[in-house]
């Protein structure tokens, strides 16, 4: 599968991203066709390269029309709006009469709904009344859909990206003072690993942090990979103290043999009746889990509570998270997506003298790594031998070792 890693080791922007995608293969005039396709006020578009601590790297502009051939927006805070600011509901009126495809249009409009929100939630106002202030209407539409198609175009279907850099200090905002990061970037970054750094500049904006809440499947370090392209996107200011650019690393994910993707999904609960978990875990099971397990935990205010557990291929994810809101008391659940790596299986079976037994056999590499007697027919054995479990369960293990010994 084709995915992205987003290293974000000097923070995160809308152009940062869009400069790294193009700098890693996606062409300008497919950007341009794509930008086209949504009714912005004229604008002109112009890919710089430039230097970072010397790091060759992409820096985007957009120029209004009105301004001078040549000209270059001014540097602070990302590339504030020339053209014109916007409210939330009139951008996604834009997108969703655009001529984009249909998974660009709906990923840009995923993102601008994400940066809505956020705003909103920062300002205490309905997300219809959301402007645009702190980040140029077209800006925000040039970064969001040119990121869409590009992941499109690229041919990418998960993105990753790492910890964020998210600067320190504080900034001068259309508000007043303003603590960095941005009070919307970090809105829009819970629950993905931050730091802060100095000098005490803001390196994630708003935008940069909604493509990433919107986009990224996972946070965390680079997945098993093979790399086909690099690229290298600037941030309009040019820091001392680090290379101002943000990489993506595009190629194909690497898989051992035996080995595939599935979804951790779980819940902690401390209110249910016991008697309902041997239900819930059936159903799990129903909904196409591939195991369910419970443990017990400590929440808070020193109450005894359970973790339910349940993993689950990515296709069934879904349906067993579903399933657990449903046939519990939880309110919610979290998912993670990771890989697990299995033993190649064979089942066959082995005669003993208290009758036929199925063995599951797991080799890694050809090598055999576990003989397991399947436990239900061991125990009718015993039952109808009136002989202890144990008794059968070692004959079937010398018999599966005597089968492959041979």
């Amino acid at each position: 599968m084709r995915i992205a890693y987003l290293d974000c080791f000097a923070g995160v922007s809308g152009d940062m991203i869009l400069g790294a995608l193009v700098d890693a293969g996606y062409a300008l005039p497919a950007l341009r066709k794509a930008l086209k396709s949504v009714d912005l006020p004229p604008f002109r578009l112009r890919a710089e390269r430039v230097s970072r601590n010397g790091i060759a790297a992409t820096l985007l502009h957009v120029v209004p029309a009105r301004a001078p051939a040549g000209a270059v927006p001014a540097p602070p805070r990302g590339r504030q709006g020339h053209a014109r600011t916007g409210g939330w509901r009139e951008l996604d009126r834009l997108l969703a009469r655009s001529g984009l495809s249909p998974s660009v249009k709906g990923a840009s409009r995923k993102v601008l709904r994400r940066l809505g929100d956020a705003e909103a939630k920062v300002h205490g106002i309905p997300i219809e009344k959301v402007h645009f202030h702190e980040v140029g209407a077209v800006d925000t539409l040039v970064d969001i859909v040119g990121t869409s198609a590009a992941l499109e175009s690229l041919g990418i279907r998960k993105v990753f990206a790492s910890a964020v850099n998210v600067g320190s200090g504080t900034m001068e905002g259309s508000h007043g003072l303003h603590p960095v990061p941005a009070p919307a970037a970090m809105e829009l970054l819970k629950g993905a690993p931050v730091r802060g750094s100095l000098p005490a500049v803001e390196t994630a904006t708003p935008t940069g942090a909604a493509l990433l809440a919107a986009l990224a499947e996972e946070f965390g370090p680079m997945p098993p990979m093979s790399v086909a392209s690099i690229g290298y996107g600037a941030g309009s200011r040019d820091v001392r103290q680090r290379p101002n650019v943000l990489r993506v690393l595009v190629g194909e994910t690497i898989r051992s043999e035996n080995s595939e993707t599935v979804v951790k999904i779980e819940t902690n609960i401390d209110d249910m009746d016991p008697r309902l978990y041997e239900n819930a875990l059936d159903a799990c099971f129903a909904a196409g889990a591939l195991d369910v397990w419970l443990a017990p935990i400590q929440m808070k205010k020193g109450r005894p509570g359970i973790l339910l557990s349940a993993l689950a291929a990515e296709s069934n994810a879904q349906p067993v998270a579903e399933t657990l809101l449903r046939e519990t008391t939880s309110l919610g659940v979290r998912m993670a997506r990771m890989e697990r790596r299995t033993a190649a299986r064979e089942t066959r079976k082995v005669k003993t003298a208290y009758g036929t037994v199925r063995v599951k056999i797991g080799t890694d590499g050809g090598r055999i790594v576990t003989i397991q007697p399947e436990y239900e027919d061991v125990r009718r054995l015993a039952s109808r031998s009136g002989v202890p479990v144990k008794d059968v369960l070692a004959s079937a293990q010398a018999a599966a070792r005597r089968l492959i010994a041979e």
